[in-house]
Order: structure tokens, then C-alpha cells, then sequence
């Protein structure tokens, strides 16, 4: 059931010699090609699906370099490297230092000597044409950048060298520049929250796969002994062409190939969609089993509609880490129940969802009745849905800082879908209303 070496195209082949290649290898297109004897077309796009794995970075003045593949649950730590990404910089010194992460900034608005107790090793000192705090900052171990373009002296360059801790330069002045940290480290803090298919089918044994001219009976022999139910069926070059399921051969003759009783074409995911989408697409779908694959549909994982539940049950229990639009829109938000103990909202429009005529914009209205509805969906249930279908009427304007009440009302609940009413209200007038079908994603 293993795929044989000689399958392996040739850009397979150049992927894995990069992967093979020790971390801090520079590498070269035209020398890449030349060893593998492919063109430089062929190198090239390996060179790009290797960067696309996290497995090399290009880099100004350094060029393209093999390095380690950061797991996934990275922490929220930015690396040098990360920065002068984030603030459109330049390298001066100190290159081989953009892979060390940072745990602080600095911005140095200060005399010289009351900077040193606030600087330490793995820390940025953010400064403008200061040439005194640049050699300070590196000589406490920290890495330097430099706001409003400027540059530093040949000394400082090349003390950064000697220590290998970045010096870098950005056009933009230090307020700019600490805002896009603050802005990236959030991002960040939001990513780490959000769990992809790959955080549960890295670890994962090697899927078991069936060859489509498999028998019946081999297939019977196989899911006995392994214990599994469903199979990807894939052809010679690994590409998922189809799943099997132990039902789907009842009935047949045990001579025949399983490719008779295979689903063609199944729906597959990838390892960088989200369990959430996961979730959905199997909801949608109605099916429980999911073969993950590569850009070229080649077999990767597979993954059950169990495995992903059970993942997205974990994942809200951990902390709240960053905030997206929508959480901010509803931080003003509170829930309350009525002498029935139905659910219901209240809150006040903040000057962040007006729109620019001063009224609340017709978007955030959306988001609020939509979040209001998958609430109380879960509140009637105890299941999470994602929304289906939605139609809205907006009725009147409502301003900045006038209260409003968010009123959920049932339809129809059934095992997968939630029908609801959302009524928005401001001082008893109706300000905009709502119907949707939300589907639920997890029910057993």
C-alpha cells in the first residue's frame, strides 16, 4: 500500500533534496537545477513550494536559505526576520542574526545611560540616528532598529556582524513602526488561536490507501486487520482518485475491484484549512471521512468528522488569545434572559461600528444579529452552528450611543439546522430584522 519511489515526480524529487539539505545551506536556483539536472523553471517553483512549506527563506542581501520548519503552535514571539518583513526594512548588519526571536521593543526616547536598565539580549531597541544607542543596544545583546530611513556608522555594521544581531532600517518614523508590531504580534496571537487540519494529521500514522484494482476480498482482509472502515483509493502517483467504505462493497463479488464500488472524486481538504472549515465542508457534504492532499491532489492524511469535533471541542477550552473584528463588535455586548429565561442581548452603539454618516453601519448590524443567532442557537441546543442563510430588512437608522436590544426568536430547531428570528431594537422601535438557517457542526 506504500507509494514506490519511482512514482515521485521530479519536483517531489527537488522538494525533498531541499528538505534534505542542512539548515543555514544557501541555496541557488541555477546550481539546484544543474545538480538535479531539471531546467531552471522546475528549480525554481520547487525553490517556491519549499518556501511555501516554511522550509527556506529569501531574504534581501542573503538570498534563499534552508532553515528549520517552525511547528505550527509558534509562539506569539516574532523573530528579527519577521520585522523587517513587517516594516517594509532593510538589513545594515548583522544578517545572520534574523532567525533569533524577540520577546520586547524599546524604543529608545531616552538619554543613553537610562537605557541600559530597559535593554537586554533578545530585545529591539527602536531609535532613530543614534549611532551611540545603536552600539549600546548590541553590545546588551539586542537587535537595532533604525526609524525615519536613516543608517549607521561602518563600526556599528560591523559590531553587528561580530555579535550577529540585526541592525535594520525603515522608512517609517517609531510611532509607525511600533503600531505594525503591536498590529503583527496580534495577528499573530489570532493565528495561533485558529486550528488547522494539519494540527491534528501531522502526528497522525501514515494513512492506510488502496490501489483502485484492489479486490473485494483484499479490501475485506485489510479493513479486518486494521480495524478502519473507509479507504482513499488512489492511483500510481498517489493522487486521490476516489474513497471505499466497508459498506460500499456489500453485496459484491469478492473477485471484483474495489473500483467499481468506490465514490469518485471525492471531496478532499488541505493541511492549511482551518478544523472549522473542516467541519463544515463534512457537514455540507454529509460524510465523515476526509483525505487531506497536496496542491497536486496527492494523499497526505486522512481525517474523521470525530477527530475534528473532538479538536474544536479542545481548542474552546484554551484561552482567548487576540480579538477578531467580530469579538470587538460584540465586546459591547452583554446577554440576559427574560422571566421565561429566554436569551436576549443589550448593549449601546460604540463610535467603532458607526458608519461615516454617523449612524451604525449596515454590516455591523449583520454581524451583530449573526452572532446573536448562533448564541442563542447554542443556548437552545448546545451546539455550535455556522450560518446558512440569512435574509435582513433594515428598518431605520440607529446613532452612536443609543442602546439597543438584540431579541432572538425560534422557528424550528432540528438535529442539524436552527431556523431563528433576530429582532434589533432601540427605546421599543423596531430598527432592523433578520431570518436564518444555521447549521449545526458538531451534534453527535
Amino acid at each position: 500500500m506504500d507509494v514506490r519511489d519511482d512514482t515521485i515526480t521530479k519536483h517531489e524529487q527537488l522538494v525533498q533534496h531541499i528538505e534534505g539539505l542542512k539548515v543555514g545551506s544557501k541555496i541557488s536556483v541555477r546550481r539546484l537545477a544543474k545538480e538535479m539536472g531539471v531546467s531552471e523553471g522546475t528549480a525554481y517553483r520547487a525553490v517556491k513550494e519549499a518556501e511555501s512549506l516554511g522550509i527556506v527563506i529569501t531574504k534581501e542581501r542573503i538570498g534563499t536559505v534552508r532553515v528549520e520548519r517552525k511547528p505550527r503552535n509558534i509562539s506569539e514571539q516574532l523573530t528579527f526576520a519577521d520585522v523587517v518583513e513587517i516594516v517594509e526594512g532593510h538589513v545594515l548588519g548583522g544578517a545572520e542574526g534574523l532567525n533569533k526571536s524577540l520577546h520586547k521593543y524599546v524604543i529608545g526616547a531616552m538619554k543613553v545611560e537610562a537605557m541600559v536598565r530597559y535593554i537586554d539580549a533578545g530585545s529591539l531597541m527602536i531609535v532613530g540616528n543614534r549611532e551611540d544607542a545603536h552600539s549600546l543596544a548590541l553590545e546588551q545583546g539586542a537587535g537595532v532598529l533604525i526609524t525615519g530611513g536613516f543608517g549607521t556608522s561602518r563600526e556599528v555594521k560591523q559590531l553587528a556582524d561580530q555579535l550577529h544581531l540585526p541592525i535594520i532600517s525603515s522608512r517609517h518614523d517609531t510611532f509607525t513602526v511600533a503600531s505594525m508590531i503591536n498590529r503583527a504580534i496580534f495577528d499573530r496571537l489570532i493565528k495561533k488561536k485558529i486550528m488547522l487540519v494539519e494540527d491534528i494529521a501531522r502526528d497522525k500514522p501514515k494513512s492506510h490507501q488502496l490501489k483502485n484494482s484492489v479486490t473485494v476480498q483484499e479490501f475485506k482482509r485489510i479493513s479486518q486487520e486494521s480495524g478502519e472502515i473507509r479507504y482513499p483509493v488512489t492511483d500510481e502517483w498517489n493522487r486521490v482518485i476516489g474513497i471505499v467504505g466497508v459498506r460500499d462493497v456489500e453485496g459484491m463479488a469478492e473477485s471484483q475491484p474495489i473500483e467499481k464500488a468506490m465514490t469518485r472524486n471525492p471531496v478532499t481538504a488541505s493541511m492549511k484549512t482551518s478544523l472549522a472549515s473542516a467541519a463544515q465542508i463534512m457537514m455540507w457534504e454529509g460524510i465523515d471521512f476526509l483525505p487531506i492532499v497536496d496542491r497536486n491532489r496527492k494523499l497526505l492524511a486522512t481525517i474523521t468528522r470525530k477527530e475534528v469535533l473532538g479538536a474544536l471541542r479542545d481548542a474552546r477550552n484554551q484561552p482567548q488569545l487576540g480579538e477578531t473584528f467580530d469579538q470587538l463588535i460584540w465586546n459591547g455586548i452583554a446577554e440576559d434572559r427574560d422571566e421565561e429565561g429566554r436569551l436576549f442581548f443589550h448593549g449601546f452603539i460604540t463610535p467603532q461600528m458607526a458608519s461615516e454618516l454617523g449612524t451604525i453601519s449596515q454590516g455591523v448590524l449583520t454581524t451583530v444579529m449573526s452572532q446573536a443567532a448562533v448564541k442563542a442557537a447554542k443556548d437552545i441546543s448546545g451546539w455550535d452552528h455556522v450560518l446558512d442563510h440569512l435574509s435582513t430588512y433594515f428598518i431605520r437608522p440607529v446613532q452612536i450611543e443609543d442602546p439597543i436590544v438584540i431579541m432572538p426568536k425560534l422557528l424550528e430547531n432540528s438535529r442539524r439546522t436552527c431556523k431563528m428570528e433576530i429582532e434589533i431594537q432601540h427605546q421599543s422601535s423596531l430598527i432592523a430584522k433578520a431570518v436564518m438557517t444555521l447549521q449545526a457542526i458538531d451534534h453527535g
